[in-house]
């Protein structure tokens, strides 16, 4: 509602409590004057009731839990004294014309002392719950109101927004791995051949080369292994003719006539001759030994 909307609804409200306060001024003050109340005594006597129903309803609009409680039963008790104080002067119409007898307001003696009790206790207790209103107002302090910011409202937002699988609580704590430790790394030399030089035993007279055997060339040795395959076909075979173990001795000794004995490798063998490491191997030993029994002869 905006704030023209507002004030309407409050000068609305004024203007009927002003007219009922009205209605219910000649009947009270009516009341008054049959208890024994003096000219100016009858006249703020509405003010009395009427007026502590005023301040009942504002401490209730500002109070809160018990103390709200409080002048809600306040209010509703002088409520309730005020209907049976009207009611009362609408069916005893002597009370009109101020014909009645003073301190008789019905005909039956217990009624008319409660009455009488009840017309002169409102003044009383108008001072004493309309001073611990005021003072439960005045002491009354209203909680603080949190304000939210535009990013406060966007997290609120997202989190209602989540499924129950993207909470925190739903997430299981990560489980502890132990370290695993790799394996020391091992330097491979590719030029030279990895494998220890066996020792050559000193002979006084060469050895003749042992035969080579005549099977197939073994492939090398790999870590890796190797797919199951079909028989090679004759078009990817090698054309070059297989050569004995006497042409291949023979062609080591011409490729390796001028190399000293440290480039005397198996593996440079194996490059220069184009065999196998096998081959290469057995060709390194024959010929390391013939160059040592010619050294001996001489």
């Amino acid at each position: 509602m905006n704030r023209t909307g507002r004030i309407l609804l409050v000068t609305a409200l004024v203007a009927v409590v002003a007219m009922a306060f009205r209605v219910s001024w000649n009947a009270l003050r009516d009341i008054a004057n049959a208890i024994g109340a003096d000219h100016t005594a009858a006249t703020l006597y509405p003010f009395v009731v009427d007026g502590l129903m005023a301040l009942a309803l504002v401490a209730t609009l500002v109070l809160a839990g018990r103390d709200r409680t409080f002048a809600l039963r306040v209010l509703g008790t002088y409520t309730l004294a005020s209907l049976v104080l009207n009611y009362v002067h609408g069916l005893v119409p002597e009370l009109h014309g101020r014909t009645v007898d003073w301190g008789r307001l019905a005909d039956w003696d217990p009624a008319n002392w409660a009455l009488v009790l009840l017309a002169t206790s409102l003044p009383v207790g108008s001072i004493y719950f309309g001073s611990d209103l005021v003072a439960k107002v005045l002491h009354h302090r209203p909680a603080p109101i949190p304000t939210l910011d535009a990013n406060a409202e966007e997290s609120a937002e997202t989190v209602s927004n989540r499924s129950t699988a993207d909470l925190a609580e739903s997430t299981p704590a990560p489980l502890p791995v132990a370290p695993v430790r790799m394996p020391d790394p091992v330097a491979v030399e590719f030029v030279k051949s990895t494998l220890p030089l066996k020792p050559v035993p000193t002979t006084p007279a060469p050895t003749p080369a042992p035969a080579i055997e005549r099977r197939a060339v073994a492939a090398a040795e790999s870590t890796r292994p190797r797919r199951a395959t079909g028989r090679v076909p004759e078009a990817a075979r090698s054309s070059r003719p297989r050569r004995t173990p006497d042409q291949l001795l023979a062609e080591a000794r011409t490729v390796t006539a001028d190399w000293p004995d440290a480039k005397l490798t198996a593996e440079g063998i194996r490059l220069a001759v184009h065999t196998s490491p096998k081959n290469a191997r057995t060709l390194r030993e024959t010929l390391r030994a013939e160059r040592d029994g010619a050294t001996t002869a001489v």
